[in-house]
């Protein structure tokens, strides 16, 4: 079997396991101030400090949630309302176009929520990267503080967004900048600031809901979750200790990938299907993700052919119940209806290796050879 669908959920790391294994022997609460409290809340500074040095960011500006989605709706929301209680509110609300669905349906219910809320939507080249004049623009004609929403790498085809100027812009004007680095974290170095960046575990060979939205000091944030002082304040709910260590154990263990085999199965497709199309490919991508076409099959028909050959990939994001759908990262970059129906996605991680590359290839070439028949019957 070769799993080559690590944007979704990449399997976990031996030191993520050993380290929730310690922890799931840890009989206590952490807000308990016995032993068996304090083991716990060890475990958790433990943790903390590990997945901020993978971040570079103080070990106090970590929160822990209960996944990216829920760290995705802390930042955003949070963000409106703590403005808005410290008598400074947010007017204006820029999201790109290609960011995931949990904060495009979050930022959509905020803008319909919150009288006096503008919501604009930042668009992106045929590449797939958000136009850092369209922000410069918004932000030089509205009126009032503005809250931008910018991915640090998209989840379906790699592409590295210019975060570090989308940045600098909001120091210029003193908007808020919100960061989903959910994909870019661990795999790629993040050399930029923002006042929200929110983080997933499974996505690095940690466990399964568990996150962290890394907050500014100076950064206005209400709770969302109430009726406990977890987490600074900020997301009551007893922790997650068996998670959280395992966070922090992956975090730890975590090293860069390169793009090696990504390249190779590249060069290897483009030899196999001529006229496939790789989407984002003239932009910075992640080292580990590639996002094609390959012409008139349908990606659906392909995800199943693969997936009975041994070779596991996806058309996308997986968070849409297990559905093959359209993309609206695809569509933003203008791609037609027709070749958009046919894209899938690799993506390699921790434990990929040379075998996979080559299992997916020799899949896809059995794939592409029966094509032609299946057109004719």
């Amino acid at each position: 079997m070769a799993y080559l669908d690590h944007n979704a959920t990449s399997p976990l790391r031996p030191e993520g396991r050993a380290a929730m294994e310690r922890a799931l022997e840890i009989a206590g609460n952490p807000s308990s101030i016995h032993a068996a409290g304090r083991a716990a809340r060890g475990a958790l500074d433990r943790a903390r400090a590990q997945v901020s040095a993978l971040v570079g960011a103080p070990a106090g500006q970590v929160i822990f949630t209960g996944g990216g989605t829920e760290a995705n709706a802390l930042a955003l929301r949070g963000a409106v309302e703590g403005a808005a209680a410290s008598g400074e509110r947010i007017t204006r609300l820029f999201v790109s176009a290609i960011e995931h669905d949990s904060v495009l349906a979050t930022a959509q219910a905020l803008a319909e929520q919150t009288p006096g809320l503008r919501l604009q939507s930042v668009h992106v080249d045929k590449n797939g990267v958000a136009d850092v004049a369209t922000i410069r623009a918004m932000l030089r004609e509205g009126k009032g503080r503005a809250l931008i929403a910018l991915m640090a790498a998209n989840n379906e085809t790699g592409v590295v967004q210019p975060v570090a100027d989308a940045a600098a812009l909001a120091r210029e004007s003193g908007a808020l900048l919100f960061v989903d680095a959910v994909q870019a974290f661990g795999k790629s170095a993040m050399d930029f600031t923002a006042d929200y960046i929110s983080l997933s575990a499974h996505k690095i060979g940690g466990p399964q809901g568990v996150g962290a939205l890394i907050v500014n000091d100076a950064a206005p944030l209400a709770p969302q979750m109430l009726g406990g002082g977890q987490e600074h304040g900020l997301r009551a709910g007893t922790q997650n200790v068996a998670g959280i260590a395992g966070f922090g154990a992956v975090a730890a263990a975590c090293v860069p990938l390169d793009s090696t085999l990504r390249d190779r199965f590249e060069e290897e497709l483009k030899r196999i299907v001529p006229g496939v199309t790789i989407f984002g490919e003239d932009a910075a991508r992640l080292p580990n993700t590639s996002n094609f076409a390959l012409p008139h099959i349908a990606a659906e028909t392909s995800l199943i052919a693969l997936d009975l050959d041994g070779v596991m990939v996806s058309s996308g994001a997986a968070c849409s119940s297990g559905k093959v759908k359209p993309s609206h990262v695809l569509e933003a970059m203008g791609v037609s209806d027709d070749l958009a129906g046919c894209a899938l996605r690799v993506s390699f991680g921790w434990n990929s290796t040379q075998a996979d590359v080559d299992a997916a290839i020799a899949a896809l070439r059995r794939l592409v050879a029966r094509a032609p028949a299946r057109e004719a019957a």
